[in-house]
């Protein structure tokens, strides 16, 4: 122990032993109680067989007592439990805690580590600096569990526990449990007392700190955006000797590399005493004790030293939130996201960047995404100017949503305002933003609503092979709901699959340029995903009918803009 930085003094065991008469009386009488409830000779057996007090308390269902009064201490948990082992109700009859005399002993054990739960239900652990750390019970714990997320500066009104551990522990837990059922079952106490089935660890810490948490932190557990991850991996010593099933009666381990996947489990509710009794975790718990042959000779367990406790790591993070709007692109030399070439950037800059970047430090989080409805082509090749195709967004706007990960805190309606103005004031002018607003965790969801429904509208200078005429107008303009099959456009046969597509031309008007007789401008709306550029010349006659085909002649689209995305989300 002390080569770990945290040697055990005998006055602070002193201290935290003297704690029971800080103790209300009724709790003690409550755990004097449920410690009379178990049988001695069993009690004596796992006690000398290096399981915990709350191990042996949970085994026996005895769990909602210790998890309502997160105060009562280790030292004092181990007195009682050995004042029943040794005496039996004799033992345990006063409400004094254990003599002088004990101390010694006391100690002692406080410095072996539990072969059951590896020190995780004594609230030992070791650091991310290698040190053993000691709590003597459920609220020391949760104190230290409440420095780490006051320390990461997070703004939340609730929060989620999250218990990650090794599957080692899992083992540990059925083999006591299978132990106790093989050597004990012919007794007269057996069917009574002993359950047939218990609390995992991992769901007895949860409740343990979760009631603590909440007062410390001032919110609620339950569902929430805001996670609070434990996570316990076995240190190296114990990484090497995992436990596996039996050989010739004996409890065998093999070596395994460092690793180990953890099972991950949320409890989601609250954890006062009324909510343990209402909420059988026992009953759902998956890694819950139950009746398996497997294990009935692992037991008893190989012992472990202070080297031996689990490593625990604290991470407070929140799940994704949103920042959402529409957004206008000016630029025919801006994409919508960053466009890298042979590590080469391509653009003046990025709808991503110029809105991303803005939001970001707002929200304090580690980094977002960007997502949109669509997206602006930017690789066409024009057929008569022999350059890209770019597309604006021009009209309403496109709507986009700014993903944070992990985010601290979440900007008010003000300051989103100060954003938009921000991002709108730049002097390059190249994007704007409009209905910008914050959206918590539901942003995807307003995004997805509607959006297989979406029309587009755009308006494409085209350049015809021949002078264009009130005739063609006039086919144009006629046309209502116009059923195209497109093929997928050879432009991107390279990246999507070569399928056959059904869309519609709902509208399609004529602004004619004035001194031009084979250019002019179309104004059209569509179905979402339609290929308009394909629609214009037809992708040698991959799409059809195409505006080639209802004039007649050759068409080409020489540029195109989006002018409005019709979807209901981030509307004014």
């Amino acid at each position: 122990m002390a080569s770990n930085g945290a040697a055990l003094h005998s006055d602070t065991t002193k201290a935290h032993v003297s704690s029971a008469a800080e103790t209300d009386n009724d709790d003690l009488v409550f755990l004097r109680r449920a410690a009379r409830s178990l049988p001695p000779p069993v009690l004596k057996d796992l006690l000398s067989n290096g399981v915990c007090a709350r191990c042996i308390l949970k085994q026996f269902g005895q769990h909602e007592y210790i998890c309502s009064r997160p105060s009562v201490t280790t030292p004092l948990l181990n007195v009682i439990l050995r004042e029943v082992a040794e005496h039996g109700d004799a033992g345990a009859a006063n409400d004094s805690v254990g003599e002088s005399k004990d101390m010694v002993d006391v100690e002692k054990e406080l410095q072996e580590v539990c072969r059951v739960c590896l020190g995780i239900l004594q609230f030992l652990y070791v650091d991310d600096n290698g040190i053993l750390v000691k709590k003597s019970h459920a609220c020391d714990f949760a104190a230290a569990v409440a420095d780490n997320v006051e320390q990461g500066g997070y703004q939340i009104d609730s929060f989620c526990l999250l218990v990650s551990l090794p599957p080692v522990v899992v083992d540990n837990e059925q083999a006591v449990w299978s132990y106790i059922k093989e050597k004990y079952s012919s007794e007269s106490w057996f069917t009574e007392k002993f359950p047939s089935s218990c609390i995992t660890v991992k769901d007895f810490l949860k409740l343990s700190i979760t009631n603590p948490l909440e007062k410390l932190l001032d919110v609620k557990c339950n569902e929430n955006s805001f996670r609070v991850q434990l996570t316990y991996t076995l240190s190296d010593a114990l990484s090497e000797n995992e436990p596996i099933s039996e050989s010739n009666g004996c409890y065998k381990r093999r070596k395994i590399g460092k690793s180990l996947s953890c099972e991950t489990d949320t409890l989601k509710n609250s954890t006062d005493l009324q909510k343990v009794e209402n909420h059988d975790l026992t009953s759902n718990s998956s890694n819950g004790c139950k009746d398996d042959q497997a294990g009935l000779s692992k037991f008893p367990l190989e012992k472990v030293n202070g080297n031996g406790c689990c490593s625990l790591f604290f991470q407070c993070y929140k799940t994704s939130v949103y920042v959402g709007g529409r957004y206008l692109k000016y630029s025919r030399n801006v994409s919508q996201s960053r466009w890298i070439i042979d590590d080469e950037r391509m653009g003046e800059a990025s709808v991503e960047e110029i809105v991303g970047s803005n939001i970001l430090p707002i929200c304090q989080g580690d980094k977002y995404k960007f997502h949109a409805a669509g997206r602006e082509d930017i690789d066409v090749e024009n057929s008569i100017l022999s350059s890209p195709l770019i597309v604006r967004m021009l009209g309403t706007g496109r709507p986009f949503l700014v993903e944070i990960l992990n985010a601290r805190q979440f900007p008010s309606d003000l300051l989103i305002k100060e954003i938009e103005t921000k991002i709108n004031s730049l002097e390059s002018k190249l994007v704007q933003v409009k209905n910008l607003r914050f959206l918590g965790s539901q942003g995807w969801e307003l995004m997805r609503e509607g959006e297989a429904e979406k029309q587009k509208q755009y308006v494409a200078l085209v350049w015809i092979s021949r002078p264009f005429e009130n005739e063609d107008e006039q086919k144009l303009s006629s046309v209502t709901d116009l059923k195209v099959l497109q093929k997928t456009p050879v432009r991107v046969l390279h990246r999507r699959s070569p399928l056959e597509r059904e869309k519609i031309i709902h509208w399609m008007k004529i602004e004619k340029i004035a001194g031009s007789s084979q250019y002019f401008l179309l104004h059209l709306c569509t179905q979402a995903g339609t290929y308009i550029k394909e629609f214009v010349h037809g992708d040698l006659g991959r799409t059809y009918p195409n505006v080639g085909s209802i004039l007649g002649c050759r068409a080409e689209i020489l540029q195109l803009d989006v002018t409005d995305v019709k979807m209901d989300c981030f509307q004014a």
